[in-house]
């Protein structure tokens, strides 16, 4: 009788099935995450230089989002058009730099001076 003979692979060889394996496997699972091309995707510009339609992010210098405006109007709890010191805690980023974005020292931000903060 013969004896069963074990066949061993080289290391390279175990390293290169390893690497398929792997490989292979994060294909599938990348094809998994993949939206289809006909599915705008939900939030950021869809590609350089153009704003996804009805987004709310606009591009380029001097253009404020409307989700910028939301903001700013969702903070100003009494609706006068100002941000104050103790409404702008509502948005961290802008309470962290109020007094740098005050920039007439009057003690509140107007809607100017909360556009240029957003875009800086």
């Amino acid at each position: 009788m013969k004896a069963l003979q074990r066949r061993t692979y080289s290391f390279d060889t175990r390293s290169v099935m390893l690497f398929a394996a792997l490989s292979l496997g994060g294909v599938g699972a990348l094809q998994a995450q993949t939206t289809s091309s006909s599915t705008a995707p939900l939030f950021g510009p869809q590609g350089k230089g153009a704003a996804q339609a009805g987004s709310g992010f606009s591009v380029g210098p001097g253009n404020v989002s409307t989700a910028a405006t939301a903001a700013f109007d969702r903070a100003d709890a009494n609706k006068d058009g100002q941000l104050s010191a103790q409404e702008a805690i509502a948005l961290p980023a802008i309470s962290q730099r109020f007094k740098e974005l005050d920039t007439d020292k009057d003690g509140s931000l107007s809607r100017a001076e909360f556009d240029k903060g957003v875009q800086s």
